[in-house]
């Protein structure tokens, strides 16, 4: 097994997520299968319990782990599907070395950070570095590991030593390390200083790693003399200091890692051959695809973190992949859902004015998951005005239970409707607390993870949507998503709900566990209880999302009536202009990637 272990320093928040991402990629197009693992040094055993201002989103995986949302970036660059294991946090290392010791595990001896810390921590990599995750039954011959935080704080000291330990355990042949530092400018002179990165790869080089590689981060590319200081000083040859400058979009960052030739560097430095360049076509379409694109789709997201993008990381990503499929320019405009509410309530009539025009301007409404009572009547305001003026709509996990309680307040009448999570004593109690989820403990305690969803009917329109994308689970008439909730449609309300047009047409294997809701005589208004965002793929955009941006962009007839008669259509009709014309056809590879947006000219 080889290890690529990535490093950070001086300030955090430098993008490692992204660049062990892009390493995955330009190795993995060499033809390597690739692997990947995050080490979180808190003492949080996992991120379920952590609150998004704090951590940003929670991640979830097939196996109902809670973990840090670089996970995400791992399966969405690599498509591959990884374990919670894949995500080591100092809370897992302390509590399987303190459980070994209560077992008495390890004889008598007193346990320290050296070595027993330090070993579980090297066990626990090789380990998890072992285990297929791209689909193939084979083990990776490439593991990126992705060390969260700065070098030089105090928390990540065990992880720190026993990376340093590693080396010598794999073997120098084995081991690469990539430390990602910042060149800031400073001053009215533009001059990029490189004291910043010499301190920090000094501070590595006294704990016992040598960088065979630096990733420099900066705004604009490296100045000549930038290099020359970084290798006189950092102790790097000139072509292993890589330059990762701000670009247009992610989808460039592989490439610039492959036009550096970091992937020769790391082979290099593997002692492992290269058969062929890397194989990045789709990379440098999708990138160039995402830069061209000016036919805007306009979408709403109405939630309570909308001061942190980071909070939805996985929504935007799955509205992008769906934009991007239907050639069309995502434009996400945010909207507090505390806005939205009564006016005369509201402690800011701006921004409350504001809000609802900016509501009343968009192409589509999505409300996402949360937690709390902080915002939820201005997201049932949402979903009513999308409901009762036509406009798309999709509701995710609450989003979804926003639209039933919505729905039971305005067309059943029952005004006091609502969720037992805000109102434990309503009289209509239309969403409720899971019978089989703990109420004393907190973590991994959800329904989490892949399950199944079975449709009540093939006719719904969601059915539709995941059998044309090749979504349906063994050729039968279920669909496997990821889960994340404590609450769920009161089963004892779905006779009367159905009854007055709202339809429930997907739900779990016991039919008591509502998953899918539709409104048919509507452009699109779909509520999910599960997180198809965790699943969706650049290039692979997920069904629900892909049917959203279509409604929004008023493609879903086109496409929907394309697949039937095997004709796919773009939602321009074939009325392209010269200057439209690059954005909708970059070259033939897109019919590939993109066919049902990219043929209406066959000749190309």
């Amino acid at each position: 097994m080889k290890y690529v272990v990535v490093t950070g320093g001086v300030v955090s928040g430098l993008g490692k997520g992204v660049t062990a991402s892009s390493i995955g990629v330009v190795l993995k197009a060499c033809g390597l299968h690739v692997t990947s693992i995050k080490i979180d040094p808190y003492l949080n055993t996992d991120a379920g319990t952590m609150s998004p201002f704090e951590h940003g989103e929670v991640f979830v995986l097939d196996d109902g782990g809670e973990v840090d949302l670089d996970l995400g970036n791992y399966e969405r660059f690599l498509d591959v599907t990884l374990t919670k294991d894949n995500n080591i946090t100092t809370g897992k290392i302390y509590q399987s070395v303190i459980n070994k010791e209560r077992r008495g595990d390890y004889l008598g001896k007193t346990v320290q950070v050296v070595p027993h810390i330090t070993d579980a921590i090297q066990d626990w990599i090789e380990r998890v570095a072992a285990v297929p995750v791209d689909g193939s039954n084979s083990p990776a011959d490439v593991c990126v590991i992705e060390l969260g935080g700065v070098v030089g704080d105090i928390e990540s000291s065990p992880f720190v030593e026993a990376l340093r330990q590693f080396q010598f355990r794999v073997g120098q042949d084995n081991f690469c390390l990539v430390h990602v530092s910042l060149v800031p400018v400073l001053g009215a002179t533009g001059e990029q200083k490189t004291k910043p990165t010499q301190h920090s790869v000094k501070d590595l080089r006294a704990l016992g790693l040598m960088p065979n590689l630096l990733a420099c981060r900066s705004v604009k590319p490296l100045a000549q003399s930038t290099k020359e200081k970084l290798l006189q000083f950092c102790h790097v040859s000139a072509e292993h200091v890589l330059n990762i400058f701000d670009v247009s979009n992610i989808w460039h960052v592989p490439l610039l890692l492959r036009d550096q030739k970091a992937h020769l560097a790391i082979l290099k430095q593997l002692n492992l051959s290269l058969d062929s360049a890397p194989a990045l076509e789709e990379w440098t379409a999708r990138a160039e695809l995402c830069d061209s694109l000016s036919i805007p789709v306009k979408i709403a997201m109405v939630g309570k973190y909308t001061g942190l993008s980071d909070s939805y990381l996985s929504v935007i990503k799955a509205l992008l992949h769906a934009s991007l499929a239907w050639s069309k320019k995502l434009c996400v405009e945010w909207v507090a859902a505390t806005d939205l509410e009564d006016s005369t309530r509201n402690e800011n009539p701006e921004a409350h004015a504001a809000a609802w025009e900016t509501l009343k301007s968009v192409d589509g409404i999505l409300v996402p998951g949360g937690f709390g009572d902080r915002g939820v009547q201005g997201k049932i305001l949402a979903a009513q005005f999308a409901r009762e003026n036509k406009i798309p709509y999709l509701g995710v996990c609450l989003g979804m239970q926003i639209a039933v309680i919505e729905f039971s307040r305005t067309v059943l009448q029952l005004e006091a409707a609502n969720s037992t999570e805000f109102n434990a004593h309503t009289p209509h109690p239309c969403v409720i607390y899971m019978p089989e989820v703990s109420k004393t403990h907190m973590g991994g305690t959800m329904r989490l993870g892949a399950r199944k969803t079975y449709f009540t009917t093939a006719d719904c329109l969601t059915a539709k949507l995941y059998k044309l994308e090749g979504h349906h689970g063994d050729g039968k008439s279920y669909v496997e998503e990821r889960h994340r909730h404590r609450y769920e449609v009161n089963p004892d309300m779905i006779e009367k709900l159905e009854a007055a047009g709202l339809h429930f047409v997907g739900k779990d294997e016991t039919g008591r566990r509502m998953e899918i809701v539709e409104i048919p005589d509507h452009p699109y208004f779909v509520g999910v209880q599960f997180h198809p965002e965790f699943k969706s793929r650049p290039g692979k955009p997920t069904p629900v999302f892909l049917g959203f941006i279509l409604a929004a962009a008023g493609g879903l007839s086109a496409y929907l009536s394309g697949h039937k008669t095997g004709k796919p259509t773009c939602p321009c009709n074939g009325h392209l202009t010269r200057d439209t014309l690059k954005e909708h056809h970059i070259g033939m590879h897109l019919q590939r990637l993109y066919p049902f947006g990219q043929s209406v000219f066959p000749e190309l």
